[in-house]
């Protein structure tokens, strides 16, 4: 095989690669913009920064941020 044929191969994983990275990307945006990712980085603060303190499970820590934010609603549309 030449080395030109190995490139024409290589080509399509080289895109898919791409295209994986960034629907991989765009996942990680979203799940961050919509907040499905906090209750991961408030347990690994937590870890990080008060290693002896307890961590809410995370049924208990959104029923916490829902009732933070209903008394202090800040800037929300709703």
């Amino acid at each position: 095989m030449s080395a030109t044929q190995h490139e024409l191969r290589s080509a399509p994983d080289v895109v898919w690669r791409r295209v994986r990275r960034a629907a991989s990307g765009i996942r990680w945006y979203l799940t961050t913009l919509m907040g499905d990712r906090a209750y991961d980085t408030y347990v690994a603060h937590q870890r990080a920064h008060h290693p002896d303190a307890p961590v809410p499970t995370e049924r208990q820590f959104w029923r916490d941020r829902m009732r933070e934010q209903d008394r202090n609603p800040g800037a929300r549309c709703c």
